[in-house]
């Protein structure tokens, strides 16, 4: 395998339980071995800040950096691409943190989509399918900010003036200030709606194209209605003047519940196994698992497709409990995509079959050896 853009070097300032740290790698994947609580998600939890959102464990950025110390928090990698070296980092800042592209303060955090994207899978996305709605709304954002790097702004936007408007209702404001907050919310929900429902077309439409070439069970995607009467509008001014109007309405509703009962916040990803014909939410957890590896591995494959940039995939103890079988064709599916992807365990065992195509690094307490 052989990644045409890569991670070269990593370096780690003040992050986590990491005072400091560096790898110089190549394009071949790289394998983080080591205890549990050495720091190997740590390190994935750094790499997946160099990418739109708030990271793999969604954590405040102001609780990132190192116990003990004042320092600020800091994560850089110089990227090999098709165009030549570049250099990226995210850090601690004034605002919510900073982003450098060679050397220069990034106008914007989607700028590093440019050079860097990122998709991950964690232990704690093993009952996706069967947990709250709000976590596979998580995952789905993911996956689409993958795609189109802005939808991550957009939902924070959407958010921002969903707090507002909760706020004016509970203070009773003004109804012009409510319809002025409505106004923007509409815009954004509409924004995320129509991105939601594009990525899970495309998606759909390359999981059945290629569903009798995949190694992992095939994933059907449909999401919720947005309204109960199923009524939505094609077009993006129709569904912001639709929102606007049901918003309105539901003020009395919503100022006693407390809270804005209907949006883009409230839908939820329908996920089927698509040979057994079968809810998601009803297999096995190692169906489950498979599903969702299968899920991750499309849409890398959809990225690579639409956008030219393969996404570097973040693998946080994901061989654990796949079979022999299952885990050779992982180690297969991500040859394939020509990505370089980052993969944690506690046992060397388990990825003997990746051979000469992965670097191993071992973790103890914060320090990283050599790769080998």
């Amino acid at each position: 395998m052989t990644a045409s853009r890569y991670i070269s070097r990593l370096r780690l300032s003040h992050f986590r339980n990491y005072a400091a740290a560096a790898l110089d790698l190549d394009s071949r994947h790289l394998v983080l071995i080591g205890p549990n609580g050495a720091g190997k998600t740590n390190l994935l939890e750094a790499v997946s800040l160099l990418s739109p959102g708030r990271g793999l464990r969604r954590a405040p950025f102001d609780t990132l950096a190192s116990q003990g110390g004042d320092a600020p928090w800091a994560v850089a990698a110089s990227i090999e691409t098709p165009d030549g070296p570049a250099d990226i980092g995210s850090g601690a800042g004034d605002g919510p943190r900073r982003v450098r592209i060679n050397g220069a303060n990034a106008k914007s955090v989607e700028a590093l989509s440019d050079y860097l994207r990122l998709l991950w899978l964690t232990p704690a996305m093993d009952g996706l399918f069967s947990g709250p709605a709000a976590d596979r709304r998580r995952f789905l954002d993911r996956l689409v900010t993958t795609l189109i790097p802005g939808h991550s702004s957009t939902g924070a936007d959407f958010d921002k003036a969903m707090r507002q408007r909760n706020r004016l209702l509970e203070e009773d404001a003004d109804p012009l200030w409510l319809a002025a907050i409505e106004a923007q919310m509409a815009e954004s929900a509409a924004a995320m709606h129509f991105a939601r429902i594009d990525t899970v077309m495309r998606l759909g439409n390359l999981i059945e194209q290629t569903i009798d070439e995949a190694s992992f069970p095939a994933a059907r995607l449909t999401l919720t209605p947005l309204f109960d009467d199923g009524a939505e509008p094609a077009s993006s001014a129709g569904l912001e003047a639709e929102l606007r109007a049901r918003w309105q309405a539901l003020r009395p509703l919503d100022r006693a519940a407390r809270r804005t009962t209907l949006g883009p916040h409230r839908i939820d990803l329908d996920v089927t196994h698509a040979q057994k014909q079968m809810p998601a939410a009803l297999g096995s957890t190692g169906e489950q698992k498979a599903l969702l590896i299968g899920l991750v591995l499309a849409h890398a494959l959809l990225v690579k497709r639409l956008s030219g940039i393969t996404p570097f995939l973040l693998l946080d103890e994901v061989a654990a409990h796949l079979d022999p079988d299952r885990r050779l064709a992982l180690f297969t599916a991500l040859d394939g995509l020509e990505t370089q992807c980052f993969m944690t365990g506690t046992d060397p065992l388990l990825f003997e079959a990746l051979g000469a195509q992965a670097q191993v690094v071992t973790v103890r307490e914060g320090r990283l050896l050599a790769p080998r």
